[in-house]
């Protein structure tokens, strides 16, 4: 994958559990819960399809260990190879927590669109 993704509105209401689809199935190798992984990613509100953060627009990829991130990452990535391209929609209690709970994107469903570039 060597360009940003879009990530088209989701209509309808938002799950109440984490939702994982590969949009491409990686050949690499296996990221496991302990890894730690590079990515670029995109993320977006739920409700209003409004980007909040993605790596591509920092022109660089991440890395980080896997049992640092939110609760949907630590669920929705492993399992994951390298080489893919996957979705993950996460609702507030996998992600920053209900309405009030001190982060701006508290209460949020959250979209993410995931390439998973290595594991370590």
């Amino acid at each position: 994958m060597s360009e940003k993704p879009e990530i088209d509105f989701i209509d309808g209401p938002p799950p109440n559990e984490l939702e994982i689809e590969d949009i491409v199935e990686g050949t690499g190798p296996v990221a496991a819960a302990s890894d730690t992984v590079e990515v670029h990613y995109v993320g977006v509100d739920f409700s209003t399809g409004e980007q909040f953060d993605a790596s591509w627009d920092r022109g660089e990829s991440i890395v980080f260990p896997l049992s640092g991130l939110i609760a949907g990452w630590q669920e929705g990535i492993p399992g994951m190879k390298v080489g893919g391209r996957r979705q993950l929609i996460i609702p507030p209690e996998l992600a920053y927590g209900p309405a009030g709970a001190g982060h701006q994107l508290s209460g949020a469903t959250l979209v993410f669109v995931i390439d998973l570039l290595d594991v370590r």
